[in-house]
């Protein structure tokens, strides 16, 4: 397994442990703060694909999979260049597993923002399907509303457990599928409350059809008590995602992992109107920033070495 620390923010500069218990490791750091700057909360096409280029030449010297932390989950979009050098080393089929507290499906034009990456992911020709874990957001209220995608869902090509989540209002027909049902304007969903924690783990097992996976994480999946981060959060407690990806690991062959959610004050780079659009969105769909940042740096670190430990038993 090759580890990353991928610098997009300062957000793992202020986990001095963690980083060091990476490096002991054999880590390696790419830094990427200017990058990040420019596609923080979302990237147009060129500065992503000097992202991806900056990446690839670096991952592609060796075969073996790689597990990235790559700071706030203001850029899970860069999930999507890392599962393209990860397929084009691996050259097989696989599944996307994601865990997050948001579908990240919505339509996006030029690039890729950090709510649409998913999207981008299924055009890959070794990508099979997609299944997100864990959303409990709004974002699942009025989906189509706020531009979801929800013709993956009818195509097969996408499965969302939310972990807790009443129906969702939808206008249009997307008929059913096995992780939800239609039934006139609403969208009832196949939750992990319902089917129960242990009972979900065997049907999440069931439902990965490739011998194949790529694990991607963002911590605001997690409560509050496991995580503090840039959105707002799910219910899920970190034991249960660490039992589901070692039971995934038992099962399949990881051929890449990444890992969002540390919080990090936004910065932005690029133009004034650039910066004024994003300054805007997240007045408009963050929560405020957290009163003891401290207590944030040492809540994440310690659900990162957890992270740490137990993806890197899954990918030996």
């Amino acid at each position: 397994m090759q580890l990353l620390l991928l610098h997009l923010d300062d957000a793992l500069e202020l986990q001095p442990d963690f980083i060091r218990a990476c490096l002991n490791a054999g880590a390696y750091e790419l830094q990427a703060e200017n990058e990040g700057r420019a596609i923080r909360l979302w990237g147009k096409n060129p500065d992503l694909h000097a992202v991806r280029t900056k990446l690839a030449r670096r991952m592609l010297r060796r075969k073996d999979a790689h597990l990235c932390f790559m700071g706030s989950g203001d850029f899970h979009h860069v999930t999507a260049l890392l599962l393209d050098v990860a397929l084009e080393k691996d050259g097989k089929p696989a599944t996307v597993i994601h865990f997050d507290n948001h579908p990240d499906w919505v339509h996006f034009k030029d690039g890729i923002h950090c709510g649409s990456w998913v999207n981008r992911a299924l055009e890959h020709s070794h990508v099979r399907k997609v299944i997100t874990v864990g959303v409990c957001s709004d974002d699942l209220k009025k989906p189509e509303r706020k531009g979801a995608n929800l013709s993956l869902l009818k195509k097969g090509k996408l499965e969302l457990y939310p972990y807790d989540h009443p129906p969702s209002r939808v206008k249009k027909e997307y008929g059913s599928g096995s992780s939800y049902q239609q039934d006139s304007g609403s969208l009832s969903w196949n939750t992990i409350a319902a089917i129960g924690e242990q009972n979900f783990v065997d049907h999440l097992l069931s439902r990965i059809e490739t011998e194949a996976v790529y694990l991607t994480i963002d911590k605001d999946v997690l409560a509050h008590t496991d995580a503090i981060t840039n959105w707002d959060q799910g219910s899920m407690r970190l034991p249960y995602l660490l039992t589901l990806i070692s039971e995934i690991g038992c099962r399949h062959r990881i051929v890449g992992a990444d890992v969002t959610g540390d919080y990090s004050f936004p910065a932005y780079g690029g133009g004034l109107w650039t910066m004024l659009m994003k300054h805007g969105e997240i007045l408009l769909d963050q929560p405020r920033r957290p009163s003891d940042a401290r207590l944030a740096t040492n809540i994440n670190s310690a659900g990162n070495h957890a992270l740490l430990e137990i993806l890197a038993q899954a990918m030996s």
